[in-house]
């Protein structure tokens, strides 16, 4: 499996896979740049946990261009992240 980004944040590895940017671009077009998703996985505003998986983990910036927080959906698997999705949003769930 090609892969678009591979970061080490904490000692994880994370990888964004040519699928899954493919589907980020798809059905999200507004993130235009793997390059944002690298920026907010190494400067997130902040990170939460999902409230039904303790697997996922979502990471938010501000984007001022856009006025909206970029959000990456990181998945935990044998230690390693996978980037399942990424898309803008107005505000940070609770």
């Amino acid at each position: 499996m090609e892969r678009i980004l591979d970061l080490e944040i904490d000692g994880r590895k994370i990888h964004l896979s040519d699928k899954q940017w493919k589907h980020i671009i798809n059905f999200h077009p507004n993130v235009e740049n793997p390059e944002k998703i690298k920026e907010v996985l190494l400067n997130p505003l902040i990170i939460k946990k999902d409230n039904f998986d303790s697997s996922l983990n979502y990471y938010y910036k501000y984007d001022k261009t856009k006025n909206m927080h970029l959000m990456v959906s990181v998945k935990y698997l044998n230690g390693d992240g996978f980037v399942i999705t990424s898309f803008y949003i107005k505000k940070i769930r609770k």
